[in-house]
């Protein structure tokens, strides 16, 4: 951010005195100057002549949030959403952002897309010649919170679909870090497991049964061998396998995901 001062005087070093005075710059103060105009004398004392005039200026640092923050109004202004109030938060190395207003469901857009990409840029202009990374995040209310059980519901439900009918389901496309919720869900479940299809947009998670994991199911029903016995009461049933917190989920997309470091 510059903040500049142009002033005129009878000669280049008054008017830098007055531009400096104009920016409250001290003595020992850092700053920049350019001779716009050097003073000309008047001809004859009477015709002509020209004061000199200087341009003063001071490049301030701007803080990471004080920067983010005015990008992120600017778009939303731009975006017709100028009702939308927004509230900051930073806390060691993250920077949160929670929007509110009458037209959130425009900053949020179809299933977060509008979000997300308010959150990634943001993310760029935070760290845009930062040393020190921060992580950013754009939420409003708490839809973040709320995406994320639907996801974990879902990839669990279809987890035990893929066991129980042994075959696969594919998802929408969904952005890293969708995916792992996804991950994390199926992986918890003997029997299910999941990975991921598709390049770049399309990518989408597959859920279907784990071929290394016998399906636990006994065929039942009225001499079911030759000679053997009746089924018993759960006979023919299938039982779903027990829920194994254990198991390592698959971390898609490394360790960053929609609110990791961004490096290009």
């Amino acid at each position: 951010m510059i903040r500049e001062a142009i002033c005129e005087g009878s000669d280049v070093e008054e008017a830098l005195e007055k531009a400096k005075a104009a920016l409250g710059i001290g003595d020992t103060d850092e700053y920049d100057f350019e001779v716009l105009q050097r003073e000309e004398k008047k001809r004859f004392g009477l015709f002509g002549g020209k004061p000199a005039k200087v341009r003063a200026f001071v490049v301030i640092q701007e803080k990471a949030e004080d920067k983010t923050e005015r990008f992120l109004r600017d778009v939303l202004d731009k975006m017709g959403l100028t009702e939308i109030a927004i509230e900051k938060k930073m806390e060691d190395d993250t920077l949160e952002f929670d929007l509110s207003g009458e037209e959130e469901g425009f900053v949020i857009g179809r299933r977060g897309e509008t979000l997300d990409a308010l959150q990634y840029l943001t993310s760029l202009v935070a760290n845009h010649n930062n040393e020190n990374y921060v992580k950013v995040s754009v939420n409003v209310g708490n839809y973040r919170d709320k995406r994320e059980k639907t996801l974990e519901i879902l990839g669990r439900k279809l987890a035990f679909k893929a066991i129980k009918t042994g075959k696969k389901t594919s998802l929408e496309p969904m952005n890293p870090y969708e995916r792992r919720i996804i991950h994390t869900a199926v992986q918890k479940v003997n029997g299910a497991i999941s990975w991921s299809e598709g390049e770049n947009a399309a990518r989408h998670v597959v859920i279907g049964p784990d071929p290394k994991v016998k399906n636990n199911t006994r065929r039942g029903g009225y001499n079911n061998r030759r000679g053997g016995k009746r089924g018993g009461y759960n006979a023919g049933r299938k039982t779903n396998p027990a829920p194994n917190p254990d198991r390592v989920p698959l971390n898609e997309g490394g360790a960053t995901g929609l609110y990791g470091r961004i490096d290009k």
